[in-house]
């Protein structure tokens, strides 16, 4: 198997800047699912030869994006041939509000690689949650099975918060750890 692979959906580019925060801490290989949703030339195969799969999706609606969900339909091949039994996976979502229910986001990545009978990789960074805290703590969302970030809505993908792309940048190199540990 090859290394760390981050599938992910971004309607609006901030979902692809954690995406690229996490893969740059675990130098991992980044396929973006496109508008339509779906995946690039040779994207299942990659998929197929990854130790980790990272999903990633925007929160719209209290849920992943459509086209998120697209590709996770998509992949009942995969789940029917059990193509992705035992691998690690992992998963994060961003959304406008620093609620804006991402846990329902977050739930639906996990229950989709429980289906694929995966192995979950939790966030494991403590959120900080003092007074002395701003916003550009770590794991300042306070998310444990999964990384949890914000962008305003009328900011750019360019205005992810520093503590979101930190802390997304500090997951990544858990993964990567997790990964190495498993050999």
């Amino acid at each position: 198997m090859s290394g760390i692979v981050i599938v992910y959906h971004s309607g609006y580019g901030h979902t692809q800047r954690v995406a690229q925060a996490v893969a740059e801490g675990a130098q991992a290989e980044l396929i973006a699912i496109d508008a339509d949703g779906n995946l690039p030339g040779g994207g299942w195969e990659v998929l197929a030869a990854a130790s980790a799969i990272v999903f990633g999706s925007p929160t719209y609606m209290g849920g992943p994006s459509w086209q998120f969900k697209r590709f996770a339909d998509a992949s009942s091949k995969v789940w029917f041939a059990q193509g992705w039994k035992d691998k690690l996976f992992a998963g994060f979502t961003n959304s406008a509000t620093m609620n804006g229910d991402k846990f329902a986001t977050l739930t639906y990545l996990w229950q989709l690689a429980m289906q694929h009978s995966g192995l979950w990789i939790s966030l494991g960074i403590k959120p900080t949650n003092d007074k002395a805290a701003t916003r550009h703590a770590p794991n300042y969302v306070g998310g444990y099975g999964g990384l949890l970030t914000t962008s305003p809505s009328d900011a750019s993908a360019a205005e992810v918060p520093q503590g979101d792309l930190d802390t997304a940048r500090a997951f990544g190199e858990r993964i990567a750890q997790v990964v190495a540990a498993r050999g």
